[in-house]
């Protein structure tokens, strides 16, 4: 086996691998002065099973590009078969079409990372499930679940723990956090009046005097978090977290988090954290790494993956 990273986040590859015990491959990958993208693999491959680790995250389209010029030179070097791990998944919030004349991103990049050589892709927390359905090749759509339910029972008191999602679209996903820590579910049911912009409309469910955990895969520009917060505040609850797997933090979103309502917010470090996140007072992060080392691990042996979540 051969593990691979390019440089979106090099830091969650050194933790995976040494939670592998393996050595990082060796790789260049860098930029010629027009910024066209050139990668090199420094060691043998041919006939290996190798996985390589890249993020789409900002900047998403170097980073995609990244990701598909190495594994078109992965295969070129006879690699017996190169998995795609992708722990935070670009695009994936255009996987339809919301109106007339507009793409299915989502499913064009599916297609180019199978196009470019990938034998099957292994990603974390993906924003639409049917999205798994867009590669055909095998995909495994892994969830933090698991770790961030082990950061809540070590950290609060469950009798007064209350699970909510930010919004409608979110229910699934907050259920079964809620299922996972023996919780009562709360949902925020806002309307979104323009792209980036949220107004909270009420809450679902009784909140008065619980713990309140929000919990969603993707924060943005923390709009729709910090009016979750207010409002759930509002109708009686005594304190409001939030977790989130990625922390993608456009626009003045990390401002935005410090003077809100939340009393802290954890993220996972499926982007790589900046060192703004890092220095944030409100904002926690949570390794994966041992998620993701366990996954590939069981993936190079033939083993479930899915049973990592029983």
């Amino acid at each position: 086996m051969k593990f691979f990273c390019g440089n979106s986040n090099p830091q969650l590859a050194s933790d995976i691998s040494d939670y592998l015990n393996i050595d990082l491959g060796k790789a260049t990958v860098r930029r010629f002065a027009d910024q066209e993208i050139f990668v090199e693999i420094h060691e043998n491959v041919r006939g290996q099973d190798v996985f390589v680790l890249q993020s789409t995250s900002y900047p998403t389209n170097d980073h995609l590009m990244e990701l598909l010029i190495m594994i078109d030179a992965l295969r070129r070097s006879s690699a017996r078969r190169i998995t795609a791990v992708i722990p935070y998944f670009g695009y994936a919030r255009q996987d339809r079409k919301p109106g007339p004349r507009t793409p299915i991103s989502a499913k064009l990049v599916a297609n180019l990372i199978t196009q470019a050589g990938a034998s099957r892709v292994l990603t974390l927390d993906l924003h639409a499930g049917q999205i798994q359905g867009f590669f055909d090749i095998p995909t495994d759509n892994l969830y933090s679940i698991p770790v961030i339910a082990r950061d809540v029972m070590a950290n609060y008191s469950m009798n007064n723990v209350m699970v909510a999602s930010p919004d409608v679209g979110g229910v699934v996903r907050a259920r079964s956090f809620a299922k996972r820590i023996d919780s009562l579910l709360a949902i925020v049911d806002k309307r979104r009046e323009r792209p980036g912009e949220s107004e909270v409309i009420n809450i679902i469910g009784n909140v008065v005097g619980k713990d309140c955990l929000l919990f969603d895969d993707i924060v943005d520009s923390g709009g729709t978090l910090c009016n979750a917060a207010e409002a759930l505040l509002q109708q009686g609850a005594k304190s409001v977290r939030a977790y989130i797997t990625h922390g993608v933090f456009s626009s003045d979103a990390i401002t935005r988090i410090n003077n809100s309502k939340l009393k802290e917010l954890v993220i996972t470090d499926s982007i790589q954290p900046t060192s703004e996140i890092e220095q944030a007072e409100k904002i926690r992060i949570l390794s994966i790494s041992s998620l993701i080392g366990k996954a590939i691990s069981r993936t190079a042996a033939e083993q479930s993956v899915s049973s990592l979540f029983d």
